[in-house]
């Protein structure tokens, strides 16, 4: 029989007392009833329930070895001792093998042997090159033939049907090619696992008299194509400025600052020639691969998720004439990176007919439904996706910023969804330990003719201010790293517009001043 906790306390001696109206009785003591009675209610539920069940299998509803089944398999996956034994992921032990290997004596070997790999894929990639080029060519008289003809002997329908067999053509050569690039790549990948397990292990054993002559460099063995002069990178004279850079008001943060006038693509080119400096960029960038000291880069690109225009298009190249062998290829990334917009763009737009429904008796809602519905099959201005590689010369992490038309005007804000793309950017560098991320000061990457110093002037001092409080919001999100920003302009812009900048960046940070010691003697 339920007790009703107004009549239980009756039962007991209680303080009244009258102010007007009102009637004020002991909390506490009420309090306690009424926790009492709800949980003597509660076990009463539960002995009511337990009943019926145990009624059930009495009478035969439930089958007692089926409900002993489901027990068993219940209880077995939720305690730990009964789990099974996660199984080894080879990803991770490559990781780990190759951390080892790289930290070793065995270093300079891993090198050569990804560089041998480079020079093979870069040979290939040449082959193709000139015979895509020998086929343009041919084509290009083709049709040079039947223009010279069309009027005459020829309608524009065989002029059409030329261009279609060319395209089919190129397309067909295209494929060939990369298809052999696909397959000489996983090769090289496999290769190259199979030798850094098969090294490690024989470094687990002392005693195992061909280590040596595996570790042994013998850089004459790793051949140089004859034509490698002709196919080496030139750089223009890169100008460079650096500055260190305290921010915080008491807990102040040191920061390294960089300018420079470089293609954003000579972070990621590899070059033919393997000398000291190439040596020395390529062993750090695989020291830092699995640490918490990673570079990163910022590549405007435009709303669609490829590579197969601009500076995807480069960048994608670049990718593909090395081999990364810990990471998927960038077409591969891109494929899962298509996937995750398209799931996202599904929510959004879902989203969109939400609020476009709830929302139609306010007058701005419509515009920005339709908007949001505009741009249904791309990403959006400020939003960007992330790509992992090991293959590059000085970066491991690439993030595709995406920007429009608008960065090209002189009249955006702080709060243009470019800018606030560099900041979220930033923040995902904090969280995932990337310590030096280069990014285009200008939000260009090529300049044109409206781009004057005025606009760049603007433009720069914008971009500074802004990262500059980024970087000070960087002390809540990480605790206060240091961190290494570069400041990347293109390299048609004049020493003179260089310079203003670096006299600009010291005005807007503070930067650290040295001080001169001298004796008093």
């Amino acid at each position: 029989m339920k007790t009703n906790p107004a009549e239980e306390y009756e039962e007991k001696p209680r303080k009244v007392l009258q102010q007007g109206k009102g009637i004020r009785v002991q909390v506490p003591d009420l309090k306690d009833a009424l926790s009492r009675f709800i949980e003597e209610e509660s076990l009463r539920d539960h002995d009511s329930d337990a009943e019926a069940c145990l009624e059930a299998v009495r009478s035969g509803e439930v089958d007692l070895h089926q409900l002993a089944s489901t027990w068993a398999k219940a209880y077995a996956e939720t305690t730990l001792e009964h789990a099974r034994p996660e199984e080894p992921d080879w990803d991770e032990d490559f990781a780990d093998v190759y951390h080892d290997l790289i930290h070793s004596p065995a270093s300079e070997t891993l090198l050569n042997l990804e560089h041998n790999y480079f020079v093979s894929i870069s040979e290939l990639i040449g082959e193709r090159d000139v015979e895509l080029k020998k086929l343009r060519e041919r084509q290009g008289i083709e049709m040079e033939k039947v223009m010279q003809e069309l009027g005459k002997s020829l309608t524009d329908q065989d002029v059409n049907s030329l261009a279609a067999q060319h395209f089919e053509s190129q397309q067909d050569l295209e494929n060939k090619w990369s298809n052999e690039l696909k397959q000489s790549t996983a090769i090289q990948k496999q290769e190259y696992q199979e030798w850094v397990i098969k090294l490690h292990q024989d470094l687990k054993n002392p005693n195992n008299s061909s280590l040596s002559e595996e570790i042994k460099v013998q850089p004459s063995q790793f051949r140089e194509s004859a034509d490698a002069a002709g196919r080496i990178y030139e750089e223009q004279r890169k100008l460079e400025e650096s500055f260190t850079i305290h921010l915080g008001a008491q807990l102040k943060t040191m920061h390294n600052l960089r300018l420079l006038r470089a293609d954003m693509l000579d972070f990621c080119k590899h070059k033919r020639t393997h000398g000291s400096g190439v040596k020395l960029h390529r062993l750090q960038t695989a020291l830092s691969l699995y640490s918490t000291s990673l570079c990163g880069l910022v590549l405007l690109v435009d709303n669609r998720i490829n590579s197969y225009s601009g500076i995807k298009r480069d960048f994608a190249t670049v990718c593909q004439e090395c081999t990364d062998f810990h990471f998927p290829r960038i077409e591969e990334q891109l494929e899962v990176v298509q996937q995750v917009a398209l799931y996202a763009r599904t929510q959004r737009r879902s989203k969109c007919k939400e609020a476009r429904d709830s929302g139609n008796q306010n007058g701005g809602s419509d515009d920005k439904s339709k908007n949001a519905e505009r741009n249904y099959l791309n990403i959006l201005p400020g939003e960007f996706y992330i790509t992992r590689h090991s293959n590059l010369s000085e970066i491991h992490v690439a993030f595709h910023l995406c920007v429009d038309d608008n960065v090209k005007s002189g009249n955006i804000t702080a709060r243009d969804p470019a800018i606030m793309g560099l900041r979220n950017i930033l923040k995902v560098c904090c969280t995932h330990d990337i310590t030096t991320i280069s990014l285009p000061l200008l939000l260009v990457h090529d300049m044109s003719e409206e781009m004057t110093i005025p606009w760049c002037l603007r433009r720069a001092e914008l971009v500074f201010k802004c990262v500059k409080g980024f970087m000070m919001e960087m002390a809540s999100w990480d605790g206060g790293i240091s961190r290494t920003v570069q400041f990347l302009v293109p390299q048609s812009i004049s020493e003179e517009m260089f310079y203003q900048l670096s006299n600009m960046l010291p005005q807007i940070f503070r930067v650290s001043s040295t001080l001169t010691l001298t004796s008093k003697h």
